[in-house]
């Protein structure tokens, strides 16, 4: 029910329950009631109508501002975040690449005895450069306010991951259907961040043939599972400066409250994060 609607119907339906009333009435209830009483009952009809009606749709009202406010809100964090990503591209991505640039002729340039140095300093300005990029890329991320887009992104992001990498890689779905009612915009969002910075983790740092991407529904709650067959766990993978993706994975579950883990079992290493239900 639009806005336009639930007005017009706060200005006829009171109108045409008095004229009903005024009707029914004086051709059937004008032997049995007298004006006096009709005209009190005339006016109790209105008001209880009135209240009744009103209850209904200004509850209406207030449900439809709020949608209101909350899509208003959500496109302010969009626009701020369209603006923190354009600023992180045109001053430090840019500024990296320059730096790239530099060090990659300061390379060819310096004796040998240095280059090693410098290879050591290039090698971390790529990976800055890589955190920035990703950082620019899941903030200008849009919102999957449906099911199809946030799907398709994810599927996007596996056939690409696929085409750089060389690995298979299988994408398995919750087919319950579930799993749409349970996730918020929201959520779909970061879902598909994690999945894009997980896939993009593993390129980097597994050494893997295989990959597999599981989503299942559980008793209220849902989880998510990112596993290859690399070369596993080397310590503590969130103490490894390089594994920097790692570390924003778990704070972004954690901001969501999910559970975020990472570990080795039969010879695959998995990432799960898992939303549990209230239950």
């Amino acid at each position: 029910m639009s806005y336009r609607q639930i007005k017009w119907m706060i200005i006829l339906i009171p109108m045409i329950t008095i004229q009903v009333w005024e009707y029914v009435r004086h051709e059937y209830l004008h032997p049995f009631i007298s004006m006096r009483i009709g005209n009190w009952l005339s006016a109790l009809l209105v008001f209880v109508v009135t209240l009744w009606l009103a209850m209904k749709l200004f509850r209406r009202m207030e449900q439809m501002q709020d949608e209101l406010n909350r899509e208003r809100a959500y496109k302010a964090v969009l626009v701020e975040r369209e603006r923190i990503a354009r600023e992180l591209h045109d001053g430090i991505a840019q500024s990296l690449f320059l730096l790239s640039v530099k060090t990659h002729k300061l390379e060819e340039d310096c004796p040998d005895g240095h280059k090693e140095q410098i290879r050591g300093i290039k090698e971390t300005v790529r990976k800055v450069h890589d955190h920035v990029r990703q950082a620019i890329s899941n903030l200008r991320l849009p919102p999957a306010a449906t099911v199809a887009p946030w799907k398709e992104s994810i599927r996007a992001f596996v056939r690409n991951f696929e085409e750089e990498s060389r690995l298979q890689a299988t994408l398995d779905w919750d087919k319950s259907g579930e799993l749409e009612t349970m996730l918020s915009p929201k959520d779909k969002m970061e879902i598909v961040s994690c999945v894009r910075e997980a896939l993009m983790n593993i390129r980097k740092h597994s050494h893997a043939r295989q990959v597999r991407i599981l989503f299942r529904t559980e008793v209220g709650g849902w989880s998510l599972v990112v596993e290859d067959d690399g070369q596993g766990i080397q310590g503590d993978p969130f103490g490894d400066p390089s594994r920097y993706g790692l570390r924003m994975m778990r704070e972004r579950a954690a901001e969501m409250g999910w559970k975020f883990t990472v570990y080795s079992k039969d010879g695959w290493t998995r990432l799960e994060i898992r939303k549990e239900g209230a239950g």
